[in-house]
Parts: structure tokens; C-alpha cells; sequence
């Protein structure tokens, strides 16, 4: 009893501070409870899901999802948005809406909420430019055809100069082989 009498004052003398006033606060008694170890279940779920291939990650990111269905916690939520951006053919809106609500949650702070944000910032960043490469590649597409019409207006340009060509050339055999003629005398 007195171990824990004397453990109990010596964690409230560490809580205190350099001031040396031990004072309760509500608030501290539930931060100081044991935090799961998010960042190390992060990182090692990360490195996980890095060694797996494109059908082992695609089945991973459909198991989490249905996790993250029935487990609503923001730790699901994270994880199976991170499995999803690993995946190679996920749509970004599904990321968005696992982690828009980790982010949106007021007063997050931790690791999981800060992972959420990044996830959020790639998958939009990730959409804009698919979005960017789809307008570029439509304008490519018209830009060819465009091309392609001038092209085809160049060659039907020159076949009618070369016909034009032909019929003056023809002409001017004509007039030649008239001027090269004999006059009839009378």
C-alpha cells in the first residue's frame, strides 16, 4: 500500500512540472491512459500492404473497406483508405469518403487524423490530375483530328494543283505542236 501511495505521489510530482504544484485536472487523468500505438500499427500495416502485389493489395483494400464497415473507428477508416490508395485501380472518391470524416472530425489531433489528411490531400491531388491528363487527352484527340482534316484538305489541295497542272501542260503541248505547224500557204 505504501508503493503505491509513494508511485502515486511520484507520478503527480512528474505531472507537476518544475513548478511543483500538483494540481487535478479532469481532462489529464483520461489523455494519460494508454494510447494504442497508432503510428507503429500505421507504419507497419504500411510496409505490410508494400510487399504485396497488385491482387493481394486489390483483396486487401476490399477486406478493410468491409472492415472499415462494420468498425466505423477512425483507425479502420485510415487503414482501409491507405489499402485503397495502394490499390491500382481505386477510385479516389472511395478514399475521400473513408477519411473526409477522420478529417472533418473537430479537434482531431494524432497520428491517425494527421495520416487521414494526407491521404486526403493525395487522393485529391491524385483526381485533379486524372481529371487534368482526361482534358488533356481530349484536346490531344481534337487536335489530332484537326490535323488529320488539314492533312486530308493539303493532299486534296495538291491533287487538284496536280490535275491543274496536268490540263495546263497539256495545253501547252497543244499550242507548241499548233505554233510548230506549218502555215498553209493559198
Amino acid at each position: 500500500m505504501r508503493r503505491c501511495i509513494a508511485l502515486a505521489a511520484l507520478a503527480l510530482a512528474a505531472c507537476a512540472g518544475e513548478t511543483g504544484q500538483v494540481a487535478y485536472d479532469p481532462e489529464a487523468a483520461v489523455v494519460s491512459r494508454p494510447r494504442p500505438a497508432y503510428t507503429s500499427n500505421l507504419a507497419a500495416y504500411l510496409e505490410q500492404l508494400r510487399g504485396m502485389d497488385e491482387t493481394k493489395l486489390a483483396a486487401e483494400a476490399t477486406r478493410q473497406r468491409v472492415v472499415a464497415t462494420r468498425d466505423a473507428s477512425d483507425l479502420a477508416r485510415v487503414k482501409a483508405a491507405l489499402a485503397l490508395s495502394l490499390a491500382p485501380h481505386a477510385e479516389e472518391a472511395d478514399i475521400l469518403a473513408l477519411v473526409d470524416p477522420v478529417v472533418a472530425r473537430p479537434g482531431a489531433h494524432g497520428e491517425v487524423p494527421a495520416m487521414a489528411s494526407f491521404l486526403q490531400a493525395m487522393a485529391t491531388e491524385r483526381r485533379r490530375l486524372k481529371e487534368s491528363a482526361a482534358a488533356a487527352g481530349t484536346r490531344a484527340a481534337a487536335e489530332r483530328r484537326a490535323h488529320e482534316t488539314e492533312k486530308q484538305r493539303a493532299d486534296a489541295m495538291q491533287a487538284r494543283a496536280d490535275e491543274l497542272q496536268q490540263k495546263l501542260d497539256a495545253l501547252s503541248n497543244l499550242e507548241k505542236s499548233l505554233s510548230d505547224r506549218p502555215t498553209p500557204s493559198r
